[in-house]
């Protein structure tokens, strides 16, 4: 017979990891808060590029170079677009606005400026504001040259680190996408536990929606650029879209956003066209309607209609979705696009599974209990997943034979 107190030293052992892993896990969130931003950009980046990942992995014998691949051809371009579309954004905003315009605020939305010391913000807002002072004021000293030079410095290496590190973390995703799913799958207890087919769910539905955002901007992104060189090709001389390019990129980001889709970029660009024909005597207004009728129709009605039901998001009601791309920004600031998603689909999934077999009092088992249609269903993503690894091994057994 055992000894009762033979368990004692156990229980407290026990009780100690406890602590232990809570603190842990505390310290984790308190890393996850700070560098919030860095975290879900990441996890973004390995969503989007997964699914081309996994193909190239069926071609490419090493994960490394698999992963590393699709960084290269698909991350790292479209983060530079990004970066080229916010500097030109931010130019024209501060000609638009002049004065009137917080220079500092609005580099901020782009660079690491919060960092830099009070003094050198100023600077550095006095000297966006104002370029020509470096030239024009010949007692400017070599010092205050090199303090500006410094700010600028050090806000462009903070964004581009930051950058960089997002990048770094979606690689790591990639590359160890295989050991990280294995080690949950024992953790949470086995394909058959509840806690498995949460996550499984969530897996799914976050790879479907975001690899379906990637998509579909890149998609609008073709259109959109094809349809503003179009109008600077046939438009008459005094009229022209300016920064085609960049305004492809917006139109195609905006896009995601049902209902609003490009009416938040192609809308000001009638509105230029035909301020540039009132200014020309309004003759070209007629061509400014024939625009208008085009953008709405290749711009609007072909991505919601045709675009966007089978590419963003299959497995997502669009309409719901909506909300969480509207309002995360609004909510957490430029990250909540990303972040109001997640914890959208987090909640989503826990309300579909586990939710109501606890209000049931029912036990807990890895099947969809409520909206069905809604989301993913964790068995039909588990023998996804299954497959892919009967795939791969089968592969890497013949590669050895």
């Amino acid at each position: 017979m055992d000894d009762p107190r033979s368990a004692l030293p156990d229980s407290r052992a026990r009780v100690g990891w406890w602590l232990f892993a809570l603190a842990l896990a505390a310290l984790a969130a308190y890393i996850t808060y700070s560098f919030v931003g860095l975290f879900v950009l990441g996890i973004f980046g390995y969503y989007a590029t997964r699914p081309i990942y996994q193909r190239l992995g069926s071609v490419i014998d090493s994960d490394s170079i698999a992963a590393g691949v699709t960084v290269l051809l698909v991350l790292v371009p479209i983060v530079a677009l990004a970066l080229y579309a916010g500097f030109q954004v931010f130019q024209q905003t501060q000609q638009f606005l002049g004065n009137a315009a917080n220079p500092l605020a609005l580099a901020g939305n782009y660079l690491n400026t919060g960092a830099l010391p009070q003094e050198q913000q100023r600077m550095l807002a006095s000297v966006i504001q104002n370029p020509q002072q470096l030239v024009a004021n010949p007692q400017q000293t070599a010092e205050t040259l090199l303090q500006i030079s410094v700010a600028v410095f050090s806000a462009l290496v903070g964004t581009l680190l930051f950058l960089a590190l997002a990048i770094t973390l979606s690689y790591f995703l990639l590359q160890n996408d295989q050991e990280l799913s294995d080690g949950l799958r024992e953790l949470l207890g086995g394909e058959d536990s509840t806690a498995y087919a949460y996550a499984t769910a969530v897996d799914s539905d976050l790879e479907s929606v975001f690899f379906g955002n990637l998509l579909f901007v890149v998609v609008m992104f073709a259109v959109s650029a094809v349809a503003y060189w179009g109008t600077n090709q046939l438009a008459p001389q005094p009229l022209q879209v300016p920064m085609p390019l960049v305004l492809a990129f917006l139109t195609g980001v905006a896009s995601l956003v049902p209902i609003v889709v490009g009416k938040l970029v192609y809308v000001p660009v009638v509105a230029y066209l035909a301020l540039q024909s009132l200014r020309a005597g309004g003759r070209y207004l007629p061509f400014v309607a024939g625009a208008l009728v085009s953008y709405f129709l290749v711009l609007d009605i072909l991505p919601q209609t045709f675009l966007q039901p089978y590419i963003t998001g299959r497995q997502l009601d669009m309409v719901v979705m909506m909300f969480a791309y509207l309002l995360g920004p609004v909510l957490f600031g430029w990250y909540g696009f990303f972040l109001l998603p997640i914890l959208f689909i987090l909640m989503l999934e826990a309300i579909r599974i586990p939710l109501p077999q606890l209000v049931r009092g029912e036990p807990l088992t890895p099947t969809v209990s409520l909206g069905e249609s809604v989301g993913s269903d964790p068995q039909a993503a588990r023998e996804r997943s299954t497959a892919g690894d009967d795939a791969s091994a089968n592969d890497g057994a013949a590669e050895t034979e």
